[in-house]
């Protein structure tokens, strides 16, 4: 076997041994309750965990340029490039 494929075993292994003991403790023992609010409690911090991290990103990302703004750096860019390539030719006619 692999590097990848002792992985992927692993996982698997792991995750039916706990797909197992999570059955187990919500069905077999007293501890049904505990184990379906800490389920709840993680699911729900998940979501808003990564909704706050979106919002954090919004918050801290600067806004882009305007279009325009774009629009009128490439135009000087592409003027600069023609006077540059006129420069060239006339050069190397005078040559």
């Amino acid at each position: 076997m692999n590097k990848d494929q002792l992985i992927g075993a692993g996982l698997l292994v792991g995750s039916v041994a706990g797909i197992v003991v999570y059955a187990y403790i919500l069905f077999l023992t007293e501890y049904t309750m505990l184990l379906l609010q800490l389920t709840a409690f993680i699911a729900i911090a998940g979501v808003l965990g990564i909704l706050a991290w979106i919002g954090y990103t919004l918050a801290t990302t600067p806004p882009p340029k305007p279009i325009e703004e774009i629009e009128k750096e490439l135009e000087e860019e592409l003027k600069k490039l023609e006077e540059e390539e006129k420069k060239e030719k006339e050069e190397q006619k005078n040559d």
